[in-house]
């Protein structure tokens, strides 16, 4: 018998472009077939952030196809397109440097930030220069749609729910569902930061307002090179308000040293790097001055002033190998201690200042331990793009805390304390399997993590005390959580689309000491799906139109649902809640980017609905003038805005970059039950209010290759759990200066220049007021030199 084969009229390309000299894939590379008869255009892309690309549509017959990037040598290449195959897989296609061009190139055009999805923005903490030498936290602050706080917090598009990844995994670094440790992750490890906003099924399912994914440096030259850096500053350099009387002075001219070392080894089939830094920071790291307002007429007007002194040492390192062409290894490993010293006075004085009613002094020693193992295998299939990947993260991180203090009342000084252990195991696997199609890809997978903290808190009480002795003891946080996901992708000349679901399932046992005064055992399990959709609408090459959907869930952190007071503040003292649940969120967006030859105009406009809203609240238990704040689930709330960045170039001298967020937050009435320490009643009306936050970036590119940043961020007044934050502004500015052909650079930057930046709440809670102003250091000056080998 014979056998025939259907004609195939229509052929999708694809292929991989890599540097000759390093093996490493080279993004955004301009890939042009043409026909070879008359030279005529045909078809054209450019490769993904993988080195990836694919060309769909092209009729059989001869061709020629070009490949070109800057800096590079052309490589074209005779293309024969038959017809008995619909792909065609290319395979790699390498690109030799151009050695008659400049030894170095250095590209002062800026890659287009967003991503071709719309759904996730890229920022390289180089170009930040006006935050160059400072800590990850402090480099957030001037990207788009993010607003951060001296607390470590951050919030994107005006909520603080936001799921930290480094290189893609949750570890304990970041924190779990939280955020911890931002400020003392020095920016000179960091490569690249991603914002996205409407994250796939593939990704985990916490953090409603996102993910923001930290990106450490790892480089892939051929040979042994590095880089080695050093950054030193000074902060406080003059005080914002003076002290109340009596207390310790504040920081001033605090110092900042952060050296840094980069080490990569890359031969045959093996890649050798090493990322280490060390920051020491000396900071006033707090200074808020409160005036708390009771029903009955009492006010107490109080300061609380923190000395922080900081070291952050870090080690991330590992090893790629290559095991052939198929098939790949990546080991790395993370090790990073934090060491923390805080000196923390409190006085507390009546109405009119003549009489202090305590001084509370502490003395902080922490010294938190992070250990990160990872295991990463990745087959290749003969397909480009058809890969499975096997991966296995295990983190270790310990909480060593101690709390010493002197309580000074009018007729005692009483001398407190108190210890906590905290132990963080969390083991996560996952398998990951992608394959591409006709017109798109499918990408499924299953992740399974488990995690457990054993927590003890032991309190020493002194004369007077106002230390909860009951309270303590030991509390247990067990989880697993099994998941599966799978998305499709779609993509035609006109439509592209992305349906995804992703389904978990949480079990959180939390095992109390059953002596504890309040709280007993709780914990819960669900089984839920989180499904994600995007549908897009290409206009034409410069405009594209997306629609997206996102369900999405915040487990509360276990530092939320922890059951120990905690008195770095004695008369407002923060609880945890282990009754709280988690809460689920729907989100929609529509985006829309618009393409110009200098640059781009995106817009987006959002919505959030949450049930089961975590937010901390204040009550008060009469005669007593103490303040508790527990975590509550706060009943429904929504958060509607417009986000728009605009991009342009306006010479090869000057270009500008803003970014404009206006959102509405609004919380429906609700009560609660605060049961610590006594169970006490909290309601509030529903609350409507519009915000929004203005950025604005200039960058001037001078002769001699110096480059200079100059950063404007305006925060409008917002809601705040019981109350408002008021309006917040500063200015940054650095100046960059490449020198040593291009292998050294110097810079020199200052953040709030003005000095503007400061903290204003006012809350209501059920019996009492409070106001409050922090006027913690803002301004730092830094200097910093790198040189690359």
């Amino acid at each position: 018998m014979g056998s025939s084969s259907a004609q195939v009229n229509n052929i999708t390309i694809s292929g991989l472009v890599k540097e000759k000299a390093n093996n490493g894939p080279i993004a955004y590379v301009n890939i042009v077939v043409k026909n070879a008869k008359d030279s005529s255009f045909i078809a054209g892309t450019v490769s993904n952030e993988e080195g990836r690309f694919s060309i769909a549509n092209i009729k059989p017959g001869n061709y020629s196809i070009s490949y070109s990037y800057t800096g590079f040598m052309i490589n074209q290449q005779p293309l024969l397109i038959g017809s008995l195959s619909a792909y065609i897989n290319l395979g790699t296609i390498t690109l030799e440097v151009d050695g008659q061009q400049l030894k170095e190139v250095i590209v002062n055009s800026k890659q287009d930030n967003l991503n071709n999805k719309l759904d996730k923005k890229t920022y390289s903490i180089a170009a930040n220069i006006s935050q160059a030498g400072g800590s990850v936290l402090q480099a957030l602050k001037n990207l788009p749609g993010i607003t951060t706080g001296q607390d470590g917090k951050v919030a994107l598009r005006g909520s603080d729910k936001v799921a930290i990844l480094i290189d893609g995994k949750q570890t304990a670094l970041t924190g779990f569902g939280g955020q911890t440790g931002l400020d003392n992750i020095p920016a000179s490890a960091i490569e690249r930061i991603e914002i996205i906003n409407n994250p796939s099924a593939k990704y985990d399912a916490n953090g409603n307002a996102g993910i923001i994914n930290i990106i450490y440096k790892k480089n892939k030259q051929e040979g042994f090179n590095g880089k080695i850096g050093f950054t030193s500053g000074l902060g406080a350099l003059w005080q914002k308000k003076e002290n109340l009387p009596n207390i310790r002075p504040q920081y001033q001219g605090t110092p900042k040293i952060n050296p840094s070392l980069s080490l990569n080894y890359r031969k045959n089939k093996t890649n050798l790097f090493l990322q280490s830094d060390w920051l020491y920071t000396e900071t006033l790291n707090k200074n808020e001055f409160v005036t708390r307002t009771f029903n009955d007429g009492t006010i107490i007007n109080s300061q609380l002033k923190r000395n922080r002194n900081t070291h952050f040492f870090n080690n991330s390192f590992g090893i790629d190998w290559n095991i052939n062409e198929q098939n790949s290894l990546t080991l790395s490993g993370f090790y990073g201690t934090e060491k923390i010293i805080d000196r923390g006075d409190q006085p507390f004085f009546n109405k009119d200042y003549t009489n202090r009613n305590r001084l509370w002094q502490f003395l902080e020693d922490e010294l938190k331990t992070t250990v990160v193992v990872s295991a990463v295998y990745q087959h290749k299939f003969k397909e480009a793009g058809h890969v499975l990947n096997m991966g296995f993260n295990y983190t270790f991180h310990r909480e060593d805390e101690k709390y010493n203090f002197v309580n000074t009342l009018s007729n005692s000084i009483g001398l407190d304390s108190f210890k906590l252990l905290s132990d963080e195991h969390v083991a996560d696997f996952n398998l990951d399997y992608t394959k591409p199609l006709k017109h798109g890809r499918i990408e499924t997978g299953i992740k399974f993590r488990y995690r457990d903290i054993p927590t003890n808190m032991q309190f020493k009480p002194g004369v007077n005390s106002p230390l909860d002795v009951n309270a303590g003891g030991a509390a247990t946080y067990s989880e697993i959580i099994p998941a599966v996901y799978s998305n499709y992708i779609f993509e035609s000349n006109k439509i592209e689309a992305e349906l995804g679901l992703r389904i978990e399932y949480v079990d959180l046992q939390y095992k109390v000491n059953p002596n504890h005064n309040t709280y007993k055992s709780d914990g819960y399990n669900y089984t839920q799906p989180f499904p994600n959709v995007r549908l897009a609408y290409k206009i034409n090459d410069q405009n594209k139109l997306s629609f997206f959907f996102n369900r999405r869930v915040d487990r509360p952190n276990e530092v939320d649902i922890r059951i120990f007071p905690k008195y770095d503040d004695a008369e407002l003292i923060k609880v945890g809640n282990p009754a709280l649940s988690p809460q689920f969120t729907n989100s929609f967006e529509l985006g829309y980017k618009t393409n110009t030859k200098k640059g781009y105009f995106y817009t987006a406009l959002y919505h959030r609905k949450t049930n089961g809203t975590i937010t901390r609240i204040a009550t008060q238990v009469p005669p007593s003038t103490l303040i508790y704040t527990v975590f509550q689930n706060a009943g429904k709330s929504s958060n509607t805005g417009i986000e728009m960045i605009l991009q342009h170039d306006f010479s090869k001298a000057f270009s500008f970059n803003t970014n404009l967020n206006i959102y509405q937050n609004i919380i429906e009435a609700f009560s609660v039950l605060n049961k610590y320490p006594v169970p006490s009643l909290y309601s509030a009306n529903k609350e409507v209010f519009t915000s929004g936050n203005l950025k604005l970036n200039a960058l001037f590119h001078l002769p001699k290759q110096t480059d200079i940043q100059l950063t404007s961020i305006y925060l409008a007044p917002d809601i705040i759990p019981q109350g408002k934050i008021g309006t917040r502004f500063s200015v940054d500015l650095g100046i960059k200066k490449r020198i040593q052909q291009n292998k050294g650079e110097l810079f020199l930057n200052a953040t709030d220049i003005l000095n503007t930046l400061q903290i204003k709440k006012d809350l209501v809670g059920n019996g009492f007021t409070l106001t409050s102003t922090d006027y913690f250091e803002t301004q730092v000056f830094r200097v910093g030199y790198s040189y690359k080998f």
